[in-house]
C-alpha cells in the first residue's frame, strides 16, 4: 500500500461511506487490538526509530530530535491513548437537538463524521495512532502523511496498523499511510477536493502557510504557539516559579510550551532570581527586556532581547521575558505578540483571573495552572488531531467531537410546502 493513486484515493472515499455505519463496538474492539500489537511490537518500533535518529544530521536542534524519538515510555503513552479512545463515547449519531415544527415534520441535528482526512505532520511518529484513532472513533477515514525524517519509524506503525486492522476484519482500510515523501505529492493532494474533505497541518509556519496557500478543501488549522504567562502583583512566587519552570522546561519542543514570561515590576525583582534558580539546572537561555537584563545582569545566559524573540516560538531551551505595569499592559503584550494557543495568568485574585480570561483571545486560557495541559489526551479527549488557533468549526484541541459536525435528520408523513 506505498502507493498513491487514484484508486487509493477512491478506496478511502468507499471506506468512509463504510465507516458511517460501523458500530462503536466494532470500533473499540479494532482500536484496542491495535493497542495490544503495538504493544508486543514495542522494540521492534523502537529499532526502527533509532534508523531515523541515526539519519539526522549532528547539528540538528535538541527539541527536534526529542519530537521524532520513540521510547519504550512514549510507545506506552501511544497505547494508554488507544485505550482511552476506545473508552470514550462514540459521538457519531449523538443526538444535538430535536424538535417537531407546527407542520409535523420532525427535524433532529445529529453528529456525523466529516468524511476523508488528510492529515499532513511533521518528525513526530506517535501522531500516526493518536491522528488515526480519533479520525477512525469519530467515522472518518485518514490519509496521513509525515516527514521523511519518520519514514522507518512510520513505516512499521503502518505495517503494524494495516495487520492488525485486516485481522479484525475490515476488507476496506480506513486509513492510508503516505511513504512517498515527494513534496510535489503533497501539492497535487491538496487540489483534491472531489476525493479529500478536511485538511489538518500539523507543523511549522512554512506547513501551514504553503496548505492555507495552497489546499481547495477547508482547513482545520493548528498554529504555532506563542504562549505567554503573566505573574501578577499578588502572585504566590513559589507556586509562580515551579509554574513557568515546567512550562518553559517540561518538554520545550512542543506547542504548549510557554516562550515568553511577563512579570508585574511590584514583584521582578524578587521573582526573576526565583525563576533563575528553579531553571537554572536546565540551561536555560534568557532574552530579556532593559529592566530584567538590571536584576539578572550578573547571571549566565541572559542577553538583552530583540523586536523579533517577542514574535519568535523557538521551540527549545529559550525563554523571553519581560517586566510590565500592570495586567493591562500585560494583555496588550500577548493580544500583540501572542497566536491565540495558550495563555496563563498566575494570581490570587479571582477578579484579575476573570478579566484576563475574558480578554484574552485563545482557545486555552489557565488560571494558576501551565499551559503544558493544552493537549487532547491531558483533556480527557483521547489525544488530538492537533491544538485549533482557528475561529471556525473548532478552537483548542481537536479531539472526537470536533471531527464531527452537525446535520439535518428530517422526518414527515407527507408535507409540502406551499
Amino acid at each position: 500500500m506505498n502507493s498513491l493513486n487514484d484508486q487509493t484515493l477512491s478506496d478511502l472515499r468507499a471506506a468512509a461511506r463504510t465507516q458511517r455505519k460501523i458500530t462503536s463496538e466494532v470500533k473499540n474492539q479494532a482500536l484496542l487490538k491495535i493497542a495490544e500489537l503495538l504493544e508486543k511490537s514495542s522494540n521492534e518500533i523502537i529499532e526502527e526509530n533509532k534508523k531515523d535518529l541515526a539519519a539526522l544530521p549532528a547539528d540538528t536542534a535538541a527539541a527536534f530530535r526529542d519530537r521524532l524519538t520513540l521510547n519504550a515510555e512514549r510507545i506506552d503513552g501511544m497505547v494508554v491513548s488507544l485505550k482511552q479512545v476506545a473508552a470514550l463515547p462514540d459521538p457519531v449519531g449523538e443526538l444535538i437537538e430535536k424538535t417537531t415544527l407546527n407542520n409535523g415534520l420532525l427535524l433532529k441535528k445529529v453528529r456525523a463524521p466529516l468524511g476523508v482526512i488528510f492529515m499532513i505532520f511533521e518528525s513526530r511518529p506517535n501522531v500516526i495512532l493518536e491522528a488515526f484513532s480519533l479520525a477512525f472513533k469519530s467515522g472518518n477515514v485518514i490519509l496521513l502523511r509525515g516527514g521523511s525524517e519518520s519514514k522507518h519509524s512510520s513505516a512499521v506503525i503502518y505495517r503494524l496498523m494495516r495487520e492488525s486492522l485486516t485481522a479484525s476484519g475490515f476488507a476496506q482500510l480506513p486509513f492510508h499511510g503516505v511513504e512517498d515523501y515527494d513534496r510535489s505529492l503533497v501539492e497535487k493532494l491538496l487540489k483534491r477536493k472531489d476525493m479529500i474533505d478536511i485538511v489538518v497541518p500539523r507543523g511549522g509556519d512554512n506547513l501551514i502557510d504553503f496548505v492555507q496557500r495552497t489546499a481547495l478543501m477547508p482547513i482545520i488549522k493548528n498554529d504555532r504557539g506563542m504562549c505567554h504567562t503573566y505573574v501578577a502583583e499578588d502572585a504566590d512566587l513559589d507556586m509562580a516559579a515551579k509554574i513557568v519552570a515546567n512550562a518553559k522546561t517540561q518538554r520545550p519542543g512542543v506547542c504548549n510550551a510557554l516562550e515568553t514570561v511577563l512579570v508585574n515590576e511590584q514583584v521582578a525583582a524578587k521573582f526573576l532570581p526565583l525563576l533563575y534558580k528553579a531553571t537554572d539546572a536546565k540551561n536555560l537561555e534568557w532574552h530579556v527586556d532593559a529592566p530584567s537584563l538590571a536584576i539578572l545582569k550578573d547571571q549566565p545566559r541572559v542577553k538583552a532581547a530583540t523586536p523579533q524573540d517577542w514574535d519568535t516560538e523557538y521551540l527549545e531551551l529559550i525563554m523571553n521575558c519581560r517586566v510590565v505595569k500592570n495586567l493591562e499592559e500585560a494583555i496588550s503584550h500577548i493580544e500583540q505578540h501572542g497566536s491565540k494557543h495558550s495563555e496563563a495568568i498566575i494570581t490570587v485574585s479571582e477578579e484579575k483571573a476573570r478579566t484576563f480570561q475574558l480578554d484574552i483571545d485563545a482557545a486555552a486560557v489557565y488560571w494558576n495552572a501551565s499551559t503544558r495541559f493544552t493537549d487532547g489526551f491531558e483533556f480527557g479527549l483521547g489525544g488530538e488531531l492537533g491544538i485549533s488557533t482557528q475561529k471556525l468549526h473548532v478552537r483548542g484541541p481537536v479531539g472526537l467531537r470536533e471531527l464531527t459536525n452537525a446535520r439535518w435528520l428530517i422526518d414527515g408523513r407527507g408535507q409540502t410546502r406551499g
